[in-house]
């Protein structure tokens, strides 16, 4: 069963692992949806990040498909047993915009869009899906706290921002006597990926990549792609050549040749799984980590579950981060 935890700067109680949901209402219909999150939720887990976008890039779907998925699951539960956390001010891929909407205006539009899709009044933690560096910290922060102030978020954090940027808006939230972002979201797990592939793929800010000092300084890292779309764990069964073309292009470098090596090695000595001690690589790290986890069958979760028993030494980490 998951443990809880209590983000910093904040009451909510989260589940040690967080369950992704960008494939929900598409891919992965509303019954399947409900089979992994009741999964979930039986074994502890309350915490559900979705995002205003997730599933635009399919024409025939609804609007804001995941949402309306995560929104329909809820309607079986208790609101106050769920932390729902979802993302805003993105791209308008239904559109075919790609500029920038990281406004006050963008904001609120999008805002009242995911709590009519989740059939919610409240957004537990609301992440600002990107950044436009264009654009004033101070007002986007204001108008995040005013949202806030008026109940349609709790808390709010920062998913894709810079580390120059976050450290800006910290700045003036405490200029004005407020928490500002509680938590950051950024790309990350045990396999380095090339950063030009990533950057191609939409995934940006790299953890390793300069986010450490912010992690130090008390702001939680709930990151996504967590589980490196099980890279190690299909290298060690289909071997280099067995890679398909995009885990090969994001993953396969020397970097990861060297953790790989070392990750067999720690989970012999731990008898556990490679799947597991990847993950573990990010519960076990001395601050405030909450991996993103996504699943497509509920034994998935389960695994996943389990590996939060391993707790990974401080010369382990060491071992794996240096390799």
């Amino acid at each position: 069963m998951l443990s809880k935890v209590t983000l910093d700067k904040t009451t909510l109680a989260v589940s040690r692992l967080c369950f992704g949901t960008n494939m929900f209402g598409t891919a992965v219909d509303q019954g399947r949806a409900n089979a992994l999150l009741d999964r979930f939720a039986e074994l502890g887990g309350n915490f559900i990040d979705t995002a205003r976008s997730y599933g635009d890039w399919i024409a025939d779907a609804p609007k804001g498909a995941s949402e309306r998925a995560v929104g329909a699951w809820l309607k079986t539960k208790r609101r106050d047993d769920i932390v729902v956390a979802t993302k805003g001010a993105f791209f308008d891929i239904r559109a075919g915009d790609y500029q920038k909407r990281v406004t006050p205006v963008h904001l609120e539009q999008d805002l009242r869009e995911s709590l009519e899709h989740l059939q919610i009044d409240t957004i537990d933690l609301y992440w600002l899906h990107m950044d436009d560096e264009a654009q004033p910290v101070g007002a986007i922060i204001d108008a995040l706290i005013a949202h806030q102030q008026a109940g349609r978020i709790r808390y709010f954090g920062a998913s894709n921002w810079s580390v120059a940027r976050i450290t800006e808006a910290q700045g003036y939230a405490r200029s004005i006597g407020h928490a500002g972002f509680v938590a950051c979201q950024p790309f990350w797990g045990l396999a380095a990926p090339d950063r030009a592939m990533a950057a191609t793929s939409g995934y940006g800010n790299y953890y390793e990549d300069g986010y450490e000092a912010l992690h130090a300084g008390g702001l939680t890292m709930i990151p996504y792609s967590a589980q490196s779309r099980g890279f190690f764990t299909k290298l060690a069964t289909a071997g280099e050549a067995g890679l398909s073309d995009d885990l090969r292009d994001m993953y396969l470098n020397d970097t990861n040749r060297r953790r790989f090596a070392v990750l067999q090695q720690v989970a012999e000595e731990r008898g556990a799984g490679l799947n597991d001690v990847a993950l573990a690589y990010l519960t076990s790290q001395p601050v405030p980590t909450i991996p993103i986890i996504g699943a497509s069958k509920p034994e998935q979760i389960a695994e996943s579950v389990a590996a939060c028993d391993l707790t990974l030494s401080s010369e382990d980490l060491r071992r794996l981060r240096t390799a």
